[in-house]
């Protein structure tokens, strides 16, 4: 996988997962901006299991050149924003992103994007984790929102179906 914009949610996920290790495992790099920077580390502030983005060497901090490169969509955070306006400036990036409506915005954008799901679909593959069922029930207990629906087709595309 070529460069990869991320948001916060994959981290904090991929982190408390213990399996943040994949990420420059699969991708070529990896770039968060200033806005998702903020979110992990407020998130620390607060107590929240997440990993200090500073101290990770395969981590990239860049900033959005032009705020004028996504359309208004107000329900959007400032770390899906970012991402998006990046992926805008990067069109060969794929974008990681959870998020429901940041996932539509991307679509809507021809933007390539991915999730946490895909990620640990793609670390499956690529002999990184052995089974990725235990890993969703793992989301699921962190609050990881996930219908059944969801569950049974990422569990056919690991090749885990029951």
């Amino acid at each position: 996988m070529p460069e990869v914009v991320c948001d916060t949610s994959p981290i904090q996920y991929l982190h408390q997962l213990e399996l943040l290790h994949i990420l420059p495992a699969l991708v070529e790099s990896v770039v968060v901006p200033p806005a998702v920077m903020n979110e992990v580390a407020t998130g620390r502030t607060l107590g929240v299991n997440l990993p200090d983005l500073e101290e990770l060497a395969w981590v990239t901090v860049r900033r959005p050149t032009s705020a004028a490169a996504l359309p208004l969509v107000t329900d959007l955070g400032p770390g899906e924003t970012q991402v998006l306006m990046l992926a805008l400036e990067a069109p060969e990036a794929v974008v990681v992103l959870d998020d429901a409506l940041a996932r539509q915005v991307a679509e809507a954008l021809n933007l390539k994007f991915t999730g946490t799901l895909g990620l640990l679909i793609d670390a499956k593959r690529a002999g990184l984790v052995s089974a990725v069922g235990p890993l969703l029930d793992q989301l699921q207990a962190l609050r990881f929102h996930l219908a059944i629906h969801t569950r049974i087709a990422v569990l056919k595309l690991a090749g885990e179906e029951t």
